[in-house]
């Protein structure tokens, strides 16, 4: 089951399941506001029973998969090929860093260069939405908190990452990320370590990767996370980018407006965003 976010042509926020002919506004159906809340209440089973379509697919507004989570937590360095690119060295526990809302789109919509910044940077990654909240979760049962994974890109801009050692300014600028363009729910996917992951721009190939390859798996990010602070139904846990990303390239590879990038999952489907300046 496919599961969105999206704007009526009114412009008004809703929630939706992908059915044969089109998008069921689930919101209107089963009186939910938005997916974050179907979660909430426990009601993604009852998405299941909505076949009938009430808008194209074709020419949807997209919004983020969650436009609101409660918390948006990253993984750094969880791929060894980009720990080896960035000199860094492995570290015993995930590093995680978060990102805010307002940092993020949903598919086809533009990704925003900032105006402070020319280097901005891709970064194709697997996101996690939390169906099932809950503390302290063993590892052993972490995935049964998983509603369901998307697509992100987490748009980065490095010069404003490498201010200082924290990472947050770099990661957070005004709709500089995308996630899309929908979950896949996790019934879908039993094996998250089981995808391929490939970001391209402008139709290159420029990260390919196989999840498994991860440092820490998304059980083990679950776990550890989930330690710290509750986790709640709607959070989005971003699991970290392969190696390949522009700064590392030689020459550096930036995103630019009228770019074109491109996060594919097998399993999910493709987060297509272009690239803007900020106006």
């Amino acid at each position: 089951m496919k599961l969105l976010s999206f704007l009526r042509p009114d412009g008004t926020a809703a929630c939706g399941v992908v059915v044969e002919g089109g998008v069921a506004d689930l919101s209107r159906r089963l009186g939910v506001p938005s997916l974050r809340a179907l979660l909430e209440a426990g009601r993604l089973e009852e998405a299941r029973g909505v076949t009938q379509p009430d808008l194209p697919l074709e020419g949807l507004r997209f919004l983020p998969v969650i436009p609101e989570p409660s918390k948006i937590v990253c993984v750094g360095l969880n791929y060894r090929d980009h720990v080896a690119e960035t000199g860094r060295t492995v570290t015993e526990k995930p590093a995680l860093f978060v990102r805010f809302p307002e940092s993020q789109v949903g598919h086809a919509e533009p990704i925003i260069r900032p105006r402070v910044s020319e280097r901005f940077d891709y970064e194709g990654e697997l996101a996690v939405i939390i169906g099932t909240g809950g503390r302290h979760i063993p590892r052993a049962r972490a995935l049964a908190h998983v509603a369901g994974y998307s697509c992100y890109n987490e748009g980065s801009v490095r010069d404003w990452q490498l201010h200082t050692s924290q990472f947050l300014p770099g990661k957070s600028f005004d709709r500089s990320g995308s996630f899309g363009p929908w979950m896949v729910t996790a019934d879908e996917i039993p094996d998250p370590a089981a995808l391929t992951l490939e970001t391209r721009l402008n139709g290159q190939v420029v990260q390919h990767t196989t999840t498994d390859l991860m440092i820490t798996d998304v059980p083990g990010v679950i776990e550890y996370l989930s330690t710290v602070l509750p986790l709640r139904p709607g959070d989005v846990i971003v699991s970290g980018t392969p190696g390949g990303v522009g700064a590392k390239r030689n020459p550096p590879l930036w995103m630019k407006p009228g770019d074109v990038a491109e996060v594919e999952i097998s399993g999910i489907g493709v987060l297509r965003n272009v690239v803007e300046d900020e106006g």
